[in-house]
């Protein structure tokens, strides 16, 4: 019977009947890999990112400062998570510095191949040494079950127009791709790119080197800071399309104008909702919004909801949990300020967001709370492969201060929904709803309180104590 089927589709696909099966679908093969080269790209390269990529990334607990032993040594801990889903190793701004703790920005030098492109600085990444590149790194994270992630700035290096280098691949000078009226505003080094052929070419020699190196993730850095680059943006995103090698691109920080909202999920996978996002409760009052406070994530989560789907996921950054040090971006060493009531409900929103998970904690000093957020596997299942999730918004006045959410999951045909209840106010709450306000059929329902590991005897409604900015999870049949 199986050989039947077999033979059917080896026929059907133009291979003659007659050949030993072994040898038509070798035939077989061969031909599907020639279809696959003559495509402009394959499924995968179109869509890196299917779920929501996992990882870790430096920035939270060493800034400009992070070393490769010490990527390396946290490194080696996220693979012992591999089996979680926690993959994407990421180094975020600065590694082509040689002396990041320069505070002066005049005083920064920058790493630069003969073609103006930065590279590693190798006093911080020696197996970057003789023109490695990153490459020796992500083979040895390829080797670990993990992918690489690198920060990469928007625009064009001011010492590479100052040389006037010739671009990788073309003819063309890096003063003939700039655009030097325009830098990036927190970091004057970044010249802005035309949008010609000349500028094409730059992003093209760069994507190039990243794929040559064993690139798995590219976070672009200030593409929503006013004026908002968009072509650029699009010109990233078909040079990484042309290599035919799959790269997540993830733009930060954000978050983007709103009429640019079908146009970031156009030409990227991932991309910031916010400005950076940090272990606070409140966001200070501040002309700059900096940093975003936990709370006032979930009203940005919700905007943004409805543009969430596979190869599209809105970012609300890093999780800040656990232990931040040695050298945190944003003020001093220290373990996450926040309860840890409030992480896990941190953990619980991006998961219920359906957000990118990219934990910020110095991994080599894992703590077991920060630990079990990591390996929850119902939030983790809900984050990678909910088929759906949304914020109910219809919900009584008097609960000004509570936000659920919903999303459903499908396993062996059997449709669960999960919700997910947040006290955003400073004092407990004690919730009483009926199943019908939250979307549910009218009639007896049978919840499951994951966190207590209670089943509740079958009802019309729930009740609920939430303490201050705490949360609670319930599935329901």
């Amino acid at each position: 019977m199986y050989h039947n089927a077999d033979s059917r589709r080896v026929h059907d696909s133009g291979v003659d009947p007659g050949l030993p099966l072994a040898r038509a679908m070798v035939v077989l093969a061969c031909a599907l890999s020639i279809l696959v080269l003559a495509l402009p790209g394959s499924l995968y390269a179109e869509n890196p990112a299917p779920t929501p990529p996992m990882g870790w990334s430096e920035w939270d607990a060493y800034g400009l400062t992070i070393t490769e032993a010490d990527f390396r040594a946290n490194a080696s801990v996220l693979a012992s998570l591999r089996q979680y889903g926690w993959q994407y190793a990421m180094l975020d701004a600065g590694w082509y510095e040689d002396d990041p703790a320069n505070a002066q920005q005049s005083g920064r030098h920058y790493q630069l191949d003969g073609n103006g492109r930065l590279i590693p600085a190798v006093n911080r990444f020696p197996s970057a040494a003789s023109g490695e590149g990153f490459k020796r790194l992500a083979d040895w994270l390829h080797a670990h079950g993990l992918k690489l992630g690198i920060h990469v700035m928007l625009g064009i290096p001011r010492q590479a127009v100052e040389r006037d280098a010739l671009l990788a691949g073309s003819t063309f000078r890096a003063s003939e791709a700039a655009d030097t009226t325009q830098t990036c505003p927190w970091d004057s080094e970044f010249y802005a790119v035309k949008d010609t052929a000349a500028g094409q070419a730059w992003y093209d020699s760069i994507a190039k080197q990243y794929a040559n190196w064993g690139v798995d993730l590219i976070k672009l850095g200030c593409v929503s800071d006013r004026p908002f680059r968009s072509s650029e943006i699009r010109q990233i995103s078909e040079a990484i399309r042309a290599i035919r090698r799959p790269m997540v691109l993830s733009l930060s920080p954000g978050p983007p104008p709103e009429e640019y909202a079908s146009f970031v999920g156009k030409y990227a996978q991932m991309w910031r909702v916010s400005v950076e996002h940090w272990d606070v409760w409140t966001t200070p009052r501040n002309k700059s919004g900096f940093p975003i406070g936990l709370r006032d994530e979930f009203d940005v989560l919700a905007k943004w909801a409805p543009l969430v789907k596979s190869g599209n996921w809105v970012d609300p950054d890093a999780l800040p949990s656990g232990w931040l040090g040695p050298h945190p971006a944003w003020g001093q060493a220290r373990s996450s300020q926040l309860t840890q009531e409030e992480q896990r409900s941190e953990f619980t929103l991006w998961a219920f967001a359906r957000a990118p998970l990219i934990a910020g904690a110095n991994l080599t000093r894992l703590d077991p709370f920060t630990r079990g957020l990591m390996t929850d596997r119902v939030l983790l299942d809900i984050d990678q492969n909910a088929r759906e999730s949304h914020p109910i918004t219809d919900l009584p006045p008097e609960w000004n201060q509570v936000r659920i959410w919903e999303a459903q999951t499908l396993r062996s045909g059997r449709l669960r929904h999960w919700f997910a209840f947040f006290n955003l106010g400073d004092a407990p709450v004690h919730l009483h709803a009926r199943w019908t306000q939250l979307g549910l059929s009218s009639g007896r329902h049978v919840a499951r309180d994951r966190r207590n590991h209670r089943r509740l005897a079958p009802s019309e409604q729930v009740e609920i104590v939430l303490p201050e900015h705490g949360s609670a999870v319930y599935c329901v049949k």
